[in-house]
């Protein structure tokens, strides 16, 4: 109802009644002046009788373009649903078919998309015959091939991501997996753009009747009306400017309709939210996670995920790629996209986000000023000049010179490590009392990223935020972090502080990432060492522990049953002799150069 209050809002309503209105009440109103001749007003001018005045059958123009509004309007939506069916079909056929065939089709839309719509349709309207249904046909056609490229794309865009992937290893058909996994995440931009495309479809079609290749005479639309009037132009041009009006309007119409509806979809936030999520965290910490849980159908690749994040803390979370690091943060941000579910319960304050890339987080056609300044007008209600002034604030806050001009620089202006600092300086805009860093030092040299990490401290300590680090790099997180979270398959396996993880965790697993760290002493004639096997897949979990497979400690009961998180580890032959690490050490002061090789993010 708040959109609806905003301007736009009230012209797409007064653009719906408009349209509404035409194409309804339009015919009955004015039915019987349409056909109605009036033999002494012979191409009239206009008169208070007749305020548009008459054709050349003394018929009144205004009647006859309100009772053309139906046919028009009507054809202009038969030509936009036949480019939407079409562009469906057509840009999501490479999704079902092969490698092979599927570039056949993707080479046939592009080689189609290069050829001028409206000359598509020319040819197409020929081929086909006059009348308006082959004009509306022919115009639903030459566009076709535009909307199946955006199909294509967005496809595209949705078809890499993980809930996907999850199906495929499900063994989703590919029909299935377009229906039920593709077309619903791609669906809202496919509904603003048919909107817009409306718009053009009623142009398009005016333009044919115009020609003469549209409605055809004793029937009669907006173009056939516009071309009556241009050859009376000179003795009423009243008459030609009436359906020249009447195609502004309602193809303006539609494009603020196209706009409120860019507006409603593009606003929504489409996550998965978790159950039993409070809005408040347990009294004494700044974040409270409880039996997390993150499932896309059958594949669960977070389950039964708990901790909890004092104010100020510094938590460190670690393991290989696909242990589900980032998809509990993303969890826990509320970031997590249908058809993931989210089940749970997730206790906190305002939380903020920071990225791995900044680059691709900042929008690249925006200041970075105002970007940071809309977090403080749409959170904090602040007027335009005081969320700016802030935004310098912030941007002062994170050590970044001259913070005024860099304000009002653009993304692509900026140094990796200083669109870092202006993420971060995002983040703290709203007084935020979780900062999620989801490997934030991976794209920046060692000297920036002991900068930006110098920064996430200080930065902690005098907010007072809590820090949730998700990183592969254990050196990084030894000499950030004052506790660390181990997960593996979508559980913690330990829980410990860094001091512990120095002198020798109890995990298996977590001892075999100290180990694949590399240190000074390495013999370096011989290969690091590596984790033998793989991760069980989300979708075939294991039924007992899941690093048994890989763990040589494992035996019978380890297969069998999960061992419940007791004492900080999760399992049932921990190992208690210490280990010290030299690698990790040399994290903790400072050497940040230091990898965790065979790990991924």
């Amino acid at each position: 109802m708040r959109r609806l209050r905003s301007p736009l809002g009230v012209a797409a309503v007064v653009s719906l009644a408009f349209l509404l209105f035409a194409v309804v009440l339009g015919p009955v109103i004015w039915a019987g002046d349409a056909v109605r001749t009036d033999t002494l007003a012979l191409t009239q001018g206009p008169s208070a009788a007749h305020p548009m005045g008459t054709d050349g059958l003394g018929r009144d123009v205004l009647a006859r373009v309100m009772v053309a509004a139906r046919s028009t309007i009507g054809l202009a939506l038969l030509a936009t649903a036949v480019a939407v069916a079409g562009g469906l079909l057509l840009g999501g056929l490479p999704a079902v078919l092969g490698r092979r065939a599927g570039r056949l089709v993707n080479g046939f839309i592009g080689l189609v998309v290069a050829f001028p719509g409206l000359l598509i349709a020319l040819v197409l309207a020929v081929v086909l015959g006059t009348g308006g249904r082959s004009a509306a046909l022919a115009i639903g056609l030459a566009s076709v091939p535009a909307f199946a490229r955006l199909t294509q794309t967005l496809a595209a865009s949705v078809a890499g991501r993980d809930f996907v992937a999850a199906a495929r290893v499900l063994g989703v058909g590919r029909v299935r997996m377009l229906v039920r996994h593709i077309l619903p995440n791609i669906g809202e931009p496919l509904i603003v753009q048919a909107t817009l495309g409306a718009g053009g479809a009623l142009l398009a079609f005016a333009a044919l009747s115009f020609l003469g290749l549209g409605v055809q005479a004793p029937d009669y639309d907006w173009g056939l009306l516009l071309n009556e009037g241009l050859n009376r132009v000179y003795l009423n041009p009243a008459a030609a400017l009436a359906p020249g009006i009447a195609v502004v309007l309602a193809g303006l119409a539609f494009n603020v309709l196209g706009e409120f509806a860019a507006q409603v979809f593009g606003g929504r936030a489409a996550v998965a939210r978790p159950s039993g999520r409070s809005a408040r965290p347990v009294p004494g910490d700044a974040l409270t996670v409880t039996g997390l849980r993150v499932s896309y159908g059958d594949a669960v690749p977070v389950k039964d995920v708990s901790f909890t994040v004092a104010p100020g803390e510094r938590v460190g979370i670690v393991g290989e790629s696909g242990s589900g690091k980032s998809l509990t943060a993303l969890a826990v941000s509320g970031l997590v996209e249908p058809p993931g579910v989210v089940s749970g319960s997730i206790a906190s304050g305002e939380t903020a986000m920071v990225f791995q890339d900044p680059m691709t987080s900042l929008n690249p056609a925006l200041r970075v000023g105002t970007q940071l300044a809309e977090v403080a007008r749409v959170h904090g209600r602040l007027a335009r000049r005081a969320a700016w002034e802030r935004a310098v604030t912030r941007l002062d806050d994170v050590h970044i010179a001259a913070a005024a001009r860099v304000a009002a620089q653009y993304p692509h202006e900026l140094s990796g490590g200083m669109r870092q600092r202006a993420m971060i300086a995002m983040g703290l805009m709203g007084g935020p009392r979780v900062i999620i860093a989801d490997e934030p030092t991976t794209a920046l040299d060692v000297t920036v990223q002991k900068q930006i990490l110098d920064l996430l401290r200080e930065v902690s300590s005098t907010t007072g935020a809590a820090i949730l680090l998700i990183s592969h790099d254990l050196a990084v997180v030894a000499q950030l972090c004052s506790r660390v979270l181990v997960m593996y398959a979508g559980v913690i396996v330990e829980d410990l502080t860094v001091e512990r993880l120095l002198a020798g965790p109890a995990h298996p697993y977590t001892r075999a990432l100290l180990a694949s760290v590399p240190d000074m002493a390495a013999d370096r004639s011989l290969p690091l060492a590596t984790i033998p096997g793989r991760m069980p897949s989300p979708a075939d979990p294991a039924a007992g522990c899941p690093f048994a497979p890989r763990c040589e400690r494992a035996d019978e009961h380890c297969r069998e049953e999960l061992p419940a998180l007791e004492a900080g580890v999760r399992c049932w032959h921990p190992v208690d002799r210490p280990v010290a690490s030299d690698a990790v050490r040399a994290g903790e002061s400072g050497r940040d150069d230091l990898r965790v090789n065979g790990v991924g993010s």
